[in-house]
């Protein structure tokens, strides 16, 4: 075999980065990854949940998601700690250079997990001997790095996905094609990559319980009840690579973007600030190239890879960033549920126009050629100073990057300076 695939996966990875920080750097005795912890959110809020815990919850059916008045109901001697997201970044970021260290084909898929190509590697380690170097990457981590992960090897990214989510924590395990029957087709069919609840209630209505039998169920039975969706996880129940569905793309004929948050994405407000990030970024192409586009779609994957989406056309063509989001936004509102963490964001542009006119009506006149000139007058800064010159108050004190979504980049400036553009609250835009 040629290629080899690791997907790394860190153990519980904001308990582990916590605990890790809190032994070696804070100089704490008890390390949190022993006794039944979690990290939970703010309980202040709508939204005080499980994030991340250690193995020893596991006897008290703690659950990652659950509410955390829940799990001090299951322990009343539960610890509980804040996040600290600016450490988990630092974290994600010496673990990817860790890989990196070994090759330069990593693909980091969330903040705590990502799949490392070797291809041509059983030349330098030998034919045979790359799960052997995988308990030594796996080691080296932990040693260096100060917390555990899982390996999981094969030939595809399905299936290393799958490997390295067997038993846990500080394992390796493999999955290669002669071996999917044995370790794979035996499995609950809720433990294949991409079903979730509501597939895995549809599949056994069908009688499909384990992966094998979906694996070998009628496919146009499958596509019958389970549309496009059904023919891609038939497809990774029989260990067919994931590759052309989560790393490729059709051509779209128009502006977009999209990302994978830090963290899971569980209010509202984060939404929107991912998606005002994504929104200027697409606005700032779309007045470059001189185009305007007259439909705004949003998609978003759960936690547990469901996607979803929706398109709505505008009343005319635009390019003015504040119109996408407040078209996003309420494109938003009617597929989120407001209680299911996402993983993934992405708005979408469609319908390019050059040169198009806008019809005016009496009230948005005014307003609309204000926000035009301002948008084009701050393009214009930002290309001059860099893209950090300016920014909209909002993320000010936020996490989230201004432009593209996600971690905050290095400044490729000097021009640090905020500036609140229009005085415009960005939750009231």
């Amino acid at each position: 075999m040629g290629i080899y695939i690791f997907h790394i996966d860190a153990n519980s990875a904001f308990l582990s980065w916590s605990a890790a920080y809190r032994v070696s750097v804070l100089g704490e005795k008890t390390d949190l990854r022993m006794i039944p912890s979690i990290v939970g959110g703010d309980q202040e809020k709508r939204h005080g949940i499980v994030l991340a815990k250690s193995v020893p919850t596991k006897k008290y059916d703690i659950k990652t998601g659950e509410a955390i008045v829940t799990a001090r109901q299951k322990c009343p001697g539960l610890v509980v700690i804040p996040p600290d997201y600016g450490l988990y970044v630092s974290a994600s970021r010496a673990f990817m250079e860790k890989l990196r260290q070994y090759t330069d084909q990593v693909i980091q898929y969330s903040i705590d997990e990502a799949w490392a190509v070797f291809d041509g590697y059983e030349k330098l380690y030998g034919q045979g001997q790359m799960v052997s170097f995988a308990h030594a990457l796996k080691d080296e981590i932990k040693e260096e790095l100060g917390f555990t992960v899982n390996i999981g090897v094969s030939t595809n990214f399905l299936l290393s996905k799958m490997a390295g989510d067997f038993s846990k924590p500080d394992k390796v395990h493999t999955l290669f094609p002669e071996e999917i029957k044995k370790k794979m087709w035996t499995l609950p069919v809720s433990e294949l990559f991409f079903v979730g609840k509501a597939t895995t209630a549809k599949l056994h209505k069908l009688g499909i319980y384990t992966i094998g039998e979906l694996a070998q169920a009628d496919e146009d039975m499958i596509r019958a009840h389970l549309k496009t969706p059904g023919k891609i996880i038939q497809s990774y129940a029989r260990g067919e690579d994931l590759q052309p569905y989560m790393f490729t793309h059709e051509a779209n004929k128009g502006y977009g973007n999209s990302l994978t948050a830090p963290v899971d994405v569980v209010t509202e407000e984060y939404a929107k600030h991912l998606m005002l990030s994504l929104c200027e970024t697409v606005g700032m192409r779309l007045r470059s190239d001189n185009v305007k586009i007259s439909v705004v779609s949003v998609h978003i994957t759960t936690f547990e890879f469901q996607y979803t989406h929706k398109q709505m056309r505008l009343l005319t063509p635009t390019d003015v960033t504040e119109e996408i989001y407040t078209a996003a936004c309420q494109i938003f509102k009617k597929i989120w549920d407001g209680r299911t963490p996402l993983r993934q964001i992405g708005v979408h542009t469609s319908k390019v126009e050059s040169d198009a006119g806008r019809q005016y009506n009496l009230f948005d006149l005014q307003k609309y050629d204000r926000l035009e000139t301002l948008n084009r007058t701050v393009d214009k800064i930002r290309k001059r100073y860099g893209e950090d010159s300016v920014f909209r108050a909002g993320f000010l004190k936020s996490n989230v990057s201004h432009m593209s979504g996600g971690l905050h980049k290095e400044r490729r400036s000097g021009v640090t300076l905020g500036i609140n553009v229009d005085g415009e609250n960005v939750r009231d835009l």
